[in-house]
Order: C-alpha cells, then sequence, then structure tokens
C-alpha cells in the first residue's frame, strides 16, 4: 500500500477515442470516477495533467512560433485541462485543489509547497498545472519534480498501454512487455516511456515509477492496492 502518490495523466487521456485534440466529457468522467475510487481508499493523491490535447509546444509550433511562446501556450493548456478535471473529481464528490506554477489567481492557487502538503494532509486531491513553469521541460519532468517536492512513495504514469514495451507495440509485433525494470537499465536501453531528465530525477530521489494502462477499468484501484499491474521502474 502507498501513502501518498503522483498520478501522471497525459492531455490526451481527456480526449476521445481516435480524437486526442479535445476534452471529452465521458472520459473525464471516467478518469474522475477511477480516480474517486482510489482516493476513497484513503491514499494522499496529488496529479500532474499534462495540455497535449490542447496544444503541445515542442509539435504545434510548427516554424511559425517559437519554442519559448509555444511551450508557454502549451503550459497554459494543463491548466484548461486540471480546471476540467478538478470540476469533474468535485462531481464524484472529492475535494480538489489546482495549483499552478504559473501566477494566475482568477483561476487557482499559485503552487506552494507548504500548502500543498496542508491540502494532502486533508484529504484533499491536489492537482498541479503548468508543468516546471519553464519551457523545455515536459509535464513528465514537472511529476518527477512535484513527486520529490511533496514526498511522494511512486509516480503513476497512466498511459495508453498495459506498460513499458522493448518497442512501440502498435509499430513492432516483436516487442514484449517489460514486468519489472531498474532505472539504469531503462536509460541504457533508451526506452521512451519518461524523458531522461524526469526518469534521472525520479533515480537521484528514489522515486519508483509504475507504467499502467489508464483504459482498465481498476487499474488506478488495483495500483494503490499494491496489486501487480504495467510494469514498476525502480532501482536495482
Amino acid at each position: 500500500m502507498y501513502k501518498r502518490v503522483l498520478l501522471k495523466l497525459s492531455g490526451e487521456a481527456l480526449g476521445a477515442p481516435g480524437d486526442s485534440r479535445s476534452i471529452n466529457p465521458p472520459s473525464l468522467t471516467y478518469i474522475a470516477k477511477e480516480t474517486a475510487k482510489g482516493v476513497r481508499k484513503g491514499v494522499s493523491l496529488a496529479i500532474v495533467i499534462g495540455g497535449g490535447n490542447i496544444w503541445r509546444g515542442a509539435r504545434d509550433g510548427h516554424g511559425m512560433i517559437d519554442r519559448v511562446t509555444s511551450d508557454n501556450m502549451g503550459m497554459l493548456a494543463t491548466i484548461i485541462n486540471a480546471m476540467a478535471l478538478q470540476s469533474a473529481l468535485e462531481h464524484e464528490g472529492v475535494s480538489t485543489r489546482v495549483q499552478t506554477s504559473i501566477e494566475i489567481s482568477r483561476l487557482a492557487e499559485p503552487f506552494i509547497r507548504r500548502r500543498a502538503m496542508r491540502h494532502l494532509e486533508k484529504g484533499r486531491v491536489v492537482i498541479f498545472a503548468g508543468g516546471t513553469g519553464n519551457p523545455y521541460f515536459t509535464t513528465d519532468t514537472a511529476a518527477a519534480l512535484r513527486a520529490a517536492e511533496v514526498n511522494a512513495d511512486v509516480i503513476f504514469k497512466a498511459t495508453q498501454v498495459d506498460g513499458v514495451y522493448t518497442g512501440d507495440p502498435k509499430k513492432d509485433p516483436r516487442a514484449k512487455l517489460i514486468k519489472d525494470i531498474t532505472y539504469m537499465a531503462a536509460i541504457s536501453k533508451g526506452l521512451k516511456f519518461m524523458d531522461a531528465s524526469a526518469l534521472t530525477l525520479c533515480m537521484e530521489n528514489n522515486i519508483p515509477i509504475l507504467v499502467f494502462d489508464l483504459h482498465v477499468p481498476g487499474n488506478i484501484r488495483k495500483a494503490l492496492s499494491g496489486e501487480k499491474v504495467g510494469t514498476l521502474i525502480h532501482h536495482a
């Protein structure tokens, strides 16, 4: 059993099947219901959410928008997703706060570590939006950073596949699921489930990462209960 978990969600998870460039109400409801089941098990839960369903800085600028501006737009997109997820969670009866790395006080609290810790201690879900607040860093890195700051026991990276594979299972039929791997092995093999800076930060702070399929009902609850799902990345 984990006491404090940071759940990393991609922005695309909020989209409709086959259309990841949106916020799809049924997808949002599904994530909120699955998350609420985990929270009711008494686990302290923080969330970092991406913004790729609205804008992905490294992808959507197309050379017309400089990278810094494009990344800043992506950070704003994560705030939109965080507000949507907050509303969905509160609809499920889960007390939730949004904290952002970019000050936008009319909409959300600024990220203040001690305040975030207090919310978590009171049983509230805290959604960290705005990435790290800096361009050139992914929300994976934001997840690793916030997990270290709030003393999370583990990062749950909920994805579109059931774990980490030796290759892209959608393109390589020979790709095999890896159930358990060390940080160093994952880095040396160049596995693409998380960017290298985020993975290194987790390794330095001894924060294990559990990668699993978000779309299998009950997976979040199972993971919170310590049941074996997906792939676990950890020290040797």
